[in-house]
């Protein structure tokens, strides 16, 4: 799959985005009657200089049987009340000068002829429009598409390449009719994020935050608490192989979770089995040190002979996915024959789908999904691909098109691709979630099973969607 293009031309509205002004005047014209008369088809006229700023207001006062006089007044005021958006032009004059000359920025704006004029005598950085379209001097406004097309046409540009931001649902659904890329203008936030979308490279952009934040790159909980653990961090450095970006604590043999000490949970709490593995197959100690690790993890299974979470007998917890990343450690050592037990029920959990809900630390069904996928990336296991590869496929399959966060989002199409499924469809729903600063936002990966606590991490969430979009970059392998 192509990334969208990187537009090259913005066409901004100038009332409500450029500018922005109060409906409310010192007249008895109320807020809501003077925008029915800015509504209305005799503004419309006036607006594309079919009649005169007189003519006007004889006709709305006419129309809405008011004084033509306190018509005008009401619009002097109106005028008077303009004021230029510096904070959006700002974040405008930013990404042109971040674009080095290779962005086009126009206004087009369905605008009297005075009214124009008056919008003009506005301090605001004007400089920073290559061409103003208004409505007066076209005789066309929006959303008629002869405007549009008109303003295409006067720029020299493709309409693949123009974004059109406009307050007006109904402009900016007649400028996506013609093939721009339209932006409502309702959350300033969110229209800043899009246009990044728009105008920037989602991997050049996802790097710079991560090289940014390098060792620096800590989970949260959903209450905003910081949490300063490794597994994350161990994630990251898999995904990216980039040791500089993390921050953790090397343990020469059994891993625990937290980096600095546990919080939110028991004053002492055990090292774990998840991310012990993680950790070897990331440092690669000795053969000797993981020989006696995974002997040592053997002792730790329930009744059922399923390997647990703790290195502690004390607290015999399963979770599939704990399972997943052990099996993933046994099989990379030839091992796995080992873990049958546990196969057999990771197989199980697959297949009858218990995962859709998450699991008792882990949060989405894609967490479950990828896990798996990377334990048929670790092995050779002829056998084992034979089982999981089939049935992984078939549920990965089942879950596409689901709705989902970013990480949720990128996981599915990381385990898709292990198992030869395209998921492009996830890959357009994950591109306009990348946030304004690059990254993408946290999501919700783990969780303490006992509270509900969720906990994320931007680093590992914006890690797994470049590698997502690097995946879906590539050729289709064939199968």
């Amino acid at each position: 799959m192509s990334l969208p293009p990187r537009c090259s031309v913005l066409i901004f509205d100038l009332g409500d985005v450029i500018l922005t002004w109060s409906p409310v005047t010192t007249t008895s014209i109320s807020p809501k009657v003077l925008k029915a008369i800015l509504s209305s088809t005799i503004w419309q006229q006036y607006e594309r200089g079919r009649i005169s700023e007189d003519e006007c207001y004889r006709l709305s006062g006419e129309r809405f049987r008011l004084d033509p006089e306190e018509v005008r007044r009401t619009i002097v005021d109106a005028r008077t009340s303009l004021r230029s958006n510096d904070g959006f032009i700002r974040f405008i004059c930013d990404l042109q000068a971040e674009a080095q000359g290779a962005l086009r920025i126009f206004a087009m704006s369905n605008i009297s002829a005075p009214d124009y004029v008056n919008a003009r005598a506005i301090p605001t950085e004007w400089g920073i429009f290559e061409r103003v379209f208004t409505s007066a001097a076209a005789g066309m406004r929006k959303p008629d598409l002869c405007f549009f097309e008109f303003v295409l046409d006067e720029i020299k540009a493709e309409p693949s390449s123009v974004v059109f931001v406009d307050d007006n649902r109904e402009n900016v659904l007649a400028a996506r009719s013609l093939g721009m890329h339209g932006i409502v203008f309702d959350d300033v936030q969110r229209v800043r994020q899009s246009l990044r979308f728009f105008t920037g490279d989602p991997v050049s952009r996802g790097l710079s935050f991560l090289e940014a934040r390098a060792g620096r790159l800590e989970s949260v909980t959903n209450s905003g608490q910081i949490v300063v653990e490794n597994f994350a961090q161990l994630l990251i450095w898999e995904a990216t192989n980039k040791r500089e970006l993390v921050n953790f604590v090397h343990h020469p043999r059994i891993w625990n979770f937290f980096r600095e000490g546990p919080i939110f949970t028991t004053d002492e709490y055990p090292s774990d089995l998840d991310t012990t593995s993680v950790g070897l197959m990331l440092t690669q100690p000795d053969d000797h040190v993981f020989d006696s690790v995974m002997d040592e993890m053997l002792q730790y299974t329930n009744e059922d002979g399923i390997a647990t979470t703790y290195f502690d007998s004390e607290r015999p917890r399963t979770d599939p996915i704990v399972a997943l990343n052990i099996l993933r450690l046994f099989y990379s050592r030839g091992r796995g024959h080992q873990l049958s037990r546990t196969l057999e029920w990771v197989l199980g959990v697959l297949e009858h789908r218990a995962y859709l809900e998450g699991t008792r630390y882990y949060e989405t069904a894609e967490c479950f999904l990828f896990f798996a996928s990377q334990l048929l990336r670790s092995s050779t296991d002829t056998r084992l691909h034979a089982r999981l590869a089939p049935l992984l496929r078939e549920r990965i399959l089942e879950q596409a098109g689901a709705a989902g966060d970013a990480l949720a989002l990128s996981m599915r199409v990381l385990a898709g691709m292990v198992v030869g499924v395209r998921l492009e469809r996830e890959l357009a729903e994950l591109l306009p979630l990348q946030c304004e600063d690059g990254g993408w936002d946290p999501s919700w990966m783990y969780k303490y099973s006992w509270t509900g606590m969720k906990i994320g991490n931007r680093g590992l969430t914006t890690a797994f969607a470049l590698n997502a979009i690097a995946a879906l970059r590539s050729p289709p392998q064939l199968q």
